[in-house]
């Protein structure tokens, strides 16, 4: 009996994916249709249609100019994660575990992460000038209130009682906040580091965008005035899918290392 109980879950999370697949499926193809059509008929040649796409991935991943400019705001994203990940830690750990810098912080940060990072760009290209510095700025900036966040709610978020076990023990308080704390708000980070990574490749491509320097973003929008759709898109498909496969990811080593966490979701 045990050993069907737990199976259970696996075979009926099993068929729910089989029976959402078909819809998505059929709902995929028909846009791509509709766009392939409505395309054709009413808009002008160089407009991007899903077969130009298609047709010209093979020349767009073999150039030189989009392997480099991937390169560029990938590297320039990761370095500006890694920054707000340590600084955003620290901050949200201070404020899960301190009320006073959680009732003095707590207001400025929330408005910070709701404020569109279009806003900050020009304050940004000012203080660092039309630089990749402008752009680690504004992946920064995009990336460190989610984390934030998220790790204050996980610091604030951990029972009483592992605490008090770590008292117990004799446990000092810096001690007890790498021991406990941290890795108690694990999924919480995660959970912060999800949303982190996608506003931090909006941040990178924003950034290029308005400033003009070497990466994906600069890529899409030269192609883009240069009546380059198709070769624009490509570049658009392959930041969705560093998107998804980083939540994939992330997904894969939340189950494979805290296997305990939402637990009693996935047996419902």
């Amino acid at each position: 009996m045990t050993t069907v109980g737990a199976a259970l879950p696996a075979v009926q999370a099993k068929a729910r994916t089989r029976g959402t697949a078909l819809p998505r499926a059929v709902a995929g193809v028909a846009i791509l249709l509709v766009w392939q059509v409505t395309v054709r008929a009413f808009a002008p040649d160089f407009v991007a249609t899903p077969t130009g796409i298609v047709e010209a991935i093979p020349a767009v991943v073999s150039s030189a100019a989009f392997l480099e400019a991937i390169g560029i705001t990938l590297a320039a994203t990761a370095e500006g994660l890694v920054i707000a990940l340590v600084l955003g830690t620290a901050l949200g750990l201070l404020m899960g575990r301190n009320a006073v810098a959680d009732r003095a912080l707590r207001l400025w940060i929330n408005s910070f992460n709701a404020m569109p990072m279009i806003l900050i760009l020009p304050l940004v290209s000012l203080w660092f000038g039309y630089s990749s510095l402008a752009r680690l700025a504004t992946i920064v900036f995009a990336a460190i209130f989610a984390v934030i966040i998220n790790a204050a709610e996980g610091a604030q978020s951990v029972p009483r009682e592992y605490l008090e076990v770590g008292r117990s023990f004799r446990s000092s308080a810096l001690r007890g906040l790498f021991e406990i704390v941290l890795p108690a708000s694990m999924p919480y980070l995660l959970s912060g580091l999800r949303l982190a990574a996608g506003r931090a490749i909006i941040g990178a491509v924003v950034a290029e965008f308005f400033t003009a320097i070497p990466g994906i973003g600069y890529f899409i929008l030269y192609n883009s005035r240069t009546f380059h759709h198709n070769e624009a898109f490509v570049a658009v498909i392959f930041l969705a899918g560093f998107g998804v496969g980083f939540d994939a990811l992330v997904n894969w080593a939340t189950r494979r290392y805290l296997p305990w966490y939402r637990r009693d979701e996935q047996t419902e």
